[in-house]
């Protein structure tokens, strides 16, 4: 373990040196951040940091120095605190100065008062971010980080909260989950901040944020505290996320790597539930109106505990097989990339035989499942993102238990997925789109708020006849444009604004899908197993867990690499592209010609290859060829439009 653990037990310790041998001299809040980048860079140091999606809230001391692995649902207003600040020993006069950076609550020892009047004190601003776990992050992820962490901790004894003391992966009965889905908070009251500053008690305490009260611990509201996750059935913290330096940089969705210093003090609790007594006396209907916008801003530390972020880190993928950055100098360094990159033939070959048996023995099928789960949005033309490559598998088997299964061997191969059951019932009653409340002052998540690089998995067999309210048309559109525009308009009630994403979607259906699909390719099954469920798991019990974590780093890694065409390939192609057309004007259009360069992309990309050869753009038209020509023998055979 590194040696010194004061920097993980005592953060504020070191930030307290720092700030005492220079003063009100900002450099103080630099070398800080310098010194704790410096102990990650020692060795294993990250692996000794406690986790928030490890370990239970309760096993983690108040103030020590850990990390979560997130997603910014939210973010909300700026809020200001006092940066320095003076107390005055009342017996001696004394006086001595203070920082307020990374804390919620400001302490005086014994015989001291704050001086509100100092002219010595500042006032500084910092970011709040509302940060949830990655929405439908794999459990095969989890379990690598945990097994990873070498934290040690244990139950803390310094901070025992009276409620929800059992670890959110264990506690199956806590109601915390979103129940957005069926009750979007009908009849929330608005609420906000009160300005001022708050005494406590004993020891005395003094609030440093100067805007709002942080914690109201019993409100008289009907509904549980919502965590606001965006899709269901998800567990962890959620995290009011403190940032102080360039928090222009982050966007909401982006995915991040926090390590900061955590706050769950109990007092702010009493602060606020003091604020709030003291309010309703001088104006009761202001306090209620009130009461749902604080109640959301500030829920109780014990459920969303605080960090105050030292370092921050905007994750590509949260692969835990792979280095975080996969930049070009980091992936020529890296001896887990590059000697990944040698052996890559053998392994696309080895995941191209597993998902033919997962796709019942087509082969064809699984070459295009390959390149969808390889493809990426690059860039952007316009509005046109150029590389997203949605399939739509038709031919699926209706009312049957395959395309679940299908789900859980792409579960097992990506970071982040998510299955979306397309019945007349959810695409009426479920909220795809996150909206602004404006009563509690944030945004309410929906199931299209997810982080770049998701798999999201669109089961349309189980499409049944029936009637789409309003709600399920506009969620129908909202799918639509996810494919088409890989952007969700978020509803913010008076406009909506854009958010652009990079997401992955694979359609399955037993014909030609509803919703738009840059690739249809229809399943041809080799095989019918008798009882599925035994077949796919057997099929993933065969295969070697290092096998797994091979077809893991290919399919993440691929993502990443550059890719160009020549100058005499492009030649070549144009040149090959006028003569199909010489031919046979019909038989190839430009949006045809469009898809064979994308096919032949993530082909060439499959191979390890970053640049188009002839041999794999020879290769794209024979997938091509082969996949229209099975579309047409079934549509003679069926007589129906595929």
């Amino acid at each position: 373990m590194p040696c010194g653990e004061d920097w993980l037990s005592h953060p504020l310790g070191i930030v307290q040196g720092f700030f005492a041998q220079n003063g009100v001299n900002p450099d103080w809040e630099k070398k800080v951040i310098e010194y704790f980048k410096e102990k990650l860079k020692e060795n294993n140091a990250p692996k000794w940091v406690p986790s928030l999606n490890e370990v239970p809230l309760h096993y983690l001391k108040p103030n020590s120095f850990v990390k979560f692995r997130c997603m910014i649902q939210d973010m909300f207003d700026p809020e200001f605190y006092m940066g320095v600040y003076e107390t005055v020993n009342q017996n001696t006069k004394a006086r001595v100065l203070h920082f307020g950076k990374y804390r919620d609550v400001a302490e005086c020892g014994p015989q001291q008062e704050l001086d509100l009047s100092s002219p010595r004190s500042t006032t500084a601003e910092r970011q709040t971010f509302y940060c949830v776990p990655v929405p439908g992050e794999s459990s095969w992820v989890k379990e690598a980080y945990v097994n990873a962490n070498q934290a040690r901790v244990s139950p803390s004894t310094s901070y025992t909260p009276s409620r929800h003391k059992r670890s959110y992966e264990d506690d199956e009965e806590m109601d915390l989950q979103p129940s957005k889905q069926k009750d979007q908070h009908a009849g929330a009251q608005h609420a906000g901040g009160l300005g001022g500053l708050h005494w406590c008690g004993e020891p005395k305490r003094l609030e440093t944020e100067a805007s709002t009260g942080q914690q109201l611990n019993s409100l008289n509201l009907s509904s549980p505290f919502d965590l606001n996750f965006p899709l269901p059935g998800e567990k962890g913290p959620a995290c009011l996320v403190k940032v102080y330096e360039d928090w222009d940089c982050f966007k909401v969705n982006d995915v991040l790597e926090l390590y900061g210093v955590l706050s769950v003090d109990p007092v702010l609790s009493i602060l606020n539930n003091e604020e709030r007594e003291a309010s309703a006396l001088l104006d009761p209907m202001e306090c209620t109106d009130m009461a749902e916008e604080q109640r959301v801003h500030s829920p109780p530390a014990s459920l969303v505990p605080r960090i105050h972020v030292i370092l921050a880190q905007k994750l590509q993928h949260i692969n835990p097989l792979l280095p975080t950055c996969l930049n070009k100098e980091e992936s020529r360094t890296c001896k887990v990339v590059s000697g990944f990159m040698s052996e890559l033939s053998p392994v696309r070959a080895e995941l191209l035989g597993f998902l033919t048996h997962a796709l019942l023995g087509d082969s064809l099928a699984a070459e295009y499942l390959i390149l969808h789960l390889i493809s990426t949005v690059y860039t952007r033309r316009d509005v046109l993102p150029l590389g997203k490559f949605t399939v739509n598998l038709s031919g699926c088997p209706q009312n049957s238990t395959f395309t679940e299964h299908l789900y859980r061997i792409i579960q097992h191969l990506v970071p982040a997925s998510f299955r979306l059951q397309m019945t007349i019932e959810n695409m009426n009653q479920l909220k795809f789109i996150p909206h602004k409340d404006y009563t509690a002052n944030r945004l309410v998540s929906g199931l299209l708020q997810l982080p770049n690089n998701t798999s999201l998995v669109i089961d349309e067999t189980l499409l049944e006849q029936g009637q789409l309210d309003t709600s399920g048309v506009h969620n129908v559109t909202a799918l639509s444009n996810l494919i088409t525009w890989q952007k969700v308009d978020y509803d913010f009630s008076y406009h909506q604004m854009e958010f652009p994403c990079n997401i992955n979607v694979l359609i399955t259906s037993e014909g030609r899908s509803l919703l738009p699909a840059d690739c249809q390719i229809h399943l041809q099954p080799q095989l019918i197993p008798p009882n599925m469920e035994e077949y796919m798991n057997s099929l993933l019990s065969a295969v070697l867990p290092s096998v797994l974590n091979k077809f893991r780093i290919y399919l993440t890694l691929l993502r990443f690499l550059d890719y160009n065409i020549s100058d005499d390939i492009t030649k070549a192609v144009e040149d090959d592209f006028v003569e199909m057309r010489k031919n046979d004007p019909q038989s190839i259009t430009a949006d045809d010609l469009h898809q064979l360069l994308v096919v032949a992309r993530f082909l060439s990309l499959s191979a390890g290859q970053t640049t188009l050869s002839r041999e794999r753009w020879l290769r794209a038209k024979q997938l091509e060829s082969s996949r229209k020509n099975r579309l047409q023998q079934h549509k003679c055979v069926n007589g129906n439009e595929l």
